[in-house]
C-alpha cells in the first residue's frame, strides 16, 4: 500500500523508487503482486509513467487511511513506552531549545530529576502535523499547520530576522524593512514542506504571494538552509535569536533585524492524546515563566 502511495504521488515508478530507496524492478514486482492478489488493476501504464485506474484511485484512498491508521498506533505505542519509562523526546527545528530558551527544561529537570530528557533535531515540518511528529513527545518551532487533536503552547514572541550570506548587498545594514527584502531571491523549501509554514519564512504572509525568484536547491532541514544560503544569494527569515545564534556559529552568515514583519511564535506543539505527564510538567513550567523574549 505504501508503494501505491508513493507511485501515485510521484506519477512514475521511477521517482517513486529514488523515493522509496527501493529497486524499480522490486517496486514493480510488488505492485504486481498487490494486483494479483486484489484481482483488480491498479495502474495503467504508458510512455510518460503510470496513472490510476478508477479502481486504483478507490483503492488508493483506502490505502492512505490504512497507512495513516497503522502510523497512528505506532506512534501511540512509542509514546506510551516513553512515558512508561520515564522518559520525553522533544524535538526542534533550528537551533537546540535548551540553548536559547532554557528556563522550561531546567524547570523540567528540577521537578523530575530522574527523568530522561533527550532532544531531536527534527526537519521543517512536512505532510500532516501529527506524522510529522512521530518519534517525539513535543515539538518546539514555530508553528506548523493545525490539525484536530494537536494543543499548541506559545514559549516566546520575538520579531524575525533575515538571514543571508555575509556578502550578500543587504548584510550590511543594521537592520531592514519588509518592503527591502519583498523582491529578493528566497531560500526555497522542499515540496513537501507545509506551504504556510515555509511562506512564513518567505514572508508571503506580507507578500500576499510566494516569491517571484527562489532558489534552485530545495531545503528540508535546517542545515540545508543554511547551507543552501551559504552557497547562494538565498535569504530567509527567522526568529531573531535563531538568526543571531547562526551568526556567531557561523561568520559567513549575517542576521539583519526585521522589526516590521510580524513576529514569530515559537511553541511547544504535542498530541492531544499523548498522555506523557511529562508534557504537562512541561508546559506548566512555561506558564509559570510567562511570554519570553526572544531578543
Amino acid at each position: 500500500m505504501r508503494y501505491l502511495v508513493t507511485i501515485a504521488e510521484e506519477g512514475q515508478v521511477t521517482a517513486a523508487a529514488r523515493r522509496l530507496n527501493v529497486a524499480q524492478p522490486a517496486l514493480s514486482q510488488a505492485i504486481t503482486q498487490l494486483e494479483a492478489e486484489l484481482g483488480v488493476e491498479l495502474l495503467e501504464r504508458h510512455h510518460r509513467g503510470v496513472k490510476l485506474t478508477p479502481a486504483g484511485a478507490a483503492f488508493l484512498l483506502k490505502a492512505r487511511v490504512a497507512l495513516a491508521a497503522e502510523a497512528d498506533a505506532v506512534q501511540t505505542a512509542e509514546a506510551l513506552a516513553r512515558a512508561s519509562r520515564g522518559e520525553i523526546t522533544i524535538g526542534f527545528v533550528g537551533p537546540p531549545p535548551a540553548i536559547i530558551t532554557p528556563e522550561p527544561f531546567a524547570a523540567l529537570s528540577e521537578s523530575h530529576p530522574q527523568a530522561q530528557v533527550s532532544f531531536r533535531d527534527l526537519p521543517f515540518p512536512n505532510g500532516a502535523t501529527q506524522t510529522w511528529l512521530a518519534g517525539v513527545d513535543v515539538a518546539f518551532c514555530h508553528p506548523p499547520e493545525s490539525e484536530p487533536g494537536l494543543s499548541v503552547q506559545p514559549v516566546r514572541t520575538e520579531p524575525r530576522a533575515v538571514v543571508a550570506q555575509s556578502s550578500h548587498r543587504l548584510a550590511g545594514r543594521e537592520e531592514l524593512a519588509v518592503e527591502d527584502v519583498l523582491d529578493e531571491t528566497f531560500v526555497s523549501y522542499h515540496r513537501d514542506v507545509q506551504p504556510r509554514w515555509a511562506g512564513f519564512h518567505s514572508l508571503d504572509d506580507h507578500r500576499g504571494a510566494i516569491p517571484a525568484q527562489t532558489t534552485n536547491d530545495h531545503a528540508l532541514t535546517s542545515l540545508e538552509m543554511l547551507g543552501i544560503i551559504s552557497t547562494s544569494r538565498g535569504i530567509t527569515t527567522v526568529p531573531y535569536a535563531d538568526a543571531k545564534l547562526a551568526q556567531q556559529v557561523l561568520p559567513h552568515i549575517a542576521a539583519i533585524p526585521l522589526p516590521d514583519a510580524s513576529p514569530a511564535v515559537v511553541s511547544l506543539i504535542w498530541r492531544g492524546d499523548n498522555q506523557n505527564p511529562l508534557i504537562a510538567t512541561l508546559v506548566s513550567a512555561v506558564l509559570s515563566l510567562g511570554d519570553l523574549d526572544g531578543v
